[in-house]
C-alpha cells in the first residue's frame, strides 16, 4: 500500500514536550496526540477514553482495525489491556509512522500491525473482516473527505464482521460534522449512536452493523458495567468515560 505514497505530500508533524508529557502536532492551533511520560500507555484525552466505549458491546474482539496511528495511545492501550486482540493500524502520512519509537509505539509482531497506507483503500479490500475499526484519521485540515464520504463508510460497513462497531471521532464543532453523521447513519441505519465530549470539542459516533447497538447495561446505581476481563489499571481510566456513555445514550 506505501509504494504510491510521497512523503513530501505531507506535513511534517513535531513534538512538544514537557516534564511529563509529550505531544503530537501538526499545528500549534491543535493537539493530535499527547503521552504520559510516567505511562506510556495511557489514554491521556478523554475522547480517546470514550472511543474505547465499544467495549462495553464487544468486550473481547479478535480483531481491531484502525485508521490514524497519531502518537498511538489508542494502540498502545489495545496492545497492553486486549491480549486477546490482533491490531492492524493505518497511517498514510510516513511522518507520522517514523515518530512511532518516540511514542514507544510496540513493534509490528503477530497481533499488531502498523500499515503505512491510504485509509479509504485499505477498507476497499480488507486482509480481514473486523470486529472494530476505529476512525481517528485527521490532518492538518481536520478529518479528509475521502475518510467522511458515504462510499468511505460503505466500505467501512463491509469490512465488519456481522455485529462489528465503527467507532468515529469527529470535531462536534466542525461545520461538516451534522453532515458526516448523516452519511453514517444512511449506511448503518438504526445502529448508530453519538456521544458528545463535555467540552464538545469531540463527539465519538458508534455505528454497529445490521444491528441496533443496544443501551449499555448499567449497575444497581445506573453506573457503566466494568467489562469482562478488563485490567484494573484499564479500568481505572474508562470508568469515568463509560459512565458520560451511559448517561449520553439514546
Amino acid at each position: 500500500m506505501s509504494s504510491t505514497i510521497d512523503p513530501d505530500d505531507f506535513v511534517k508533524p513535531f513534538i512538544s514536550e514537557t516534564l511529563g508529557s509529550k505531544s503530537l502536532y501538526f499545528s500549534i492551533s491543535a493537539i493530535q496526540s499527547s503521552m504520559n511520560l510516567m505511562q506510556p500507555d495511557a489514554l491521556a484525552l478523554e475522547y480517546s477514553r470514550t472511543m474505547m466505549g465499544f467495549l462495553l458491546f464487544n468486550p473481547a474482539p479478535s480483531r481491531i482495525a484502525m485508521i490514524g496511528l497519531g502518537g498511538g495511545s489508542l494502540a498502545k492501550f489495545c496492545y497492553r489491556h486486549l491480549p486477546q486482540s490482533r491490531m492492524d493500524v493505518v497511517e498514510i502520512n510516513p511522518h507520522v509512522v517514523a515518530l512511532r519509537d518516540a511514542f514507544l509505539i510496540p513493534k509490528d509482531d503477530r497481533r499488531f500491525k502498523v500499515i503505512l497506507g491510504d485509509g479509504a483503500q485499505f477498507v476497499q479490500q480488507p486482509p480481514h473482516r473486523y470486529d472494530v475499526l476505529l476512525l481517528d484519521g485527521f490532518d492538518l485540515r481536520g478529518l479528509p473527505s475521502s475518510l467522511s464520504s458515504r462510499r468511505f463508510f460503505e466500505h467501512c460497513l463491509d469490512a465488519l464482521q456481522p455485529g462489528g462497531i465503527l467507532v468515529a471521532n469527529l470535531h462536534y464543532k466542525h461545520a461538516h460534522f451534522e453532515t458526516c453523521v448523516t452519511r453514517i447513519r444512511s449506511v448503518f441505519k438504526d445502529g448508530v449512536q453519538v456521544v458528545v465530549e463535555p467540552d464538545e470539542d469531540n463527539a465519538t459516533v458508534f455505528a454497529c452493523k445490521d444491528a441496533v447497538l443496544p443501551a449499555p447495561a448499567k449497575g444497581p446505581k445506573g453506573q457503566a458495567l466494568r467489562p469482562a476481563r478488563l485490567p484494573d489499571v484499564a479500568w481505572a481510566q474508562l470508568d469515568e468515560a463509560f459512565a458520560h456513555i451511559v448517561r449520553s445514550w439514546r
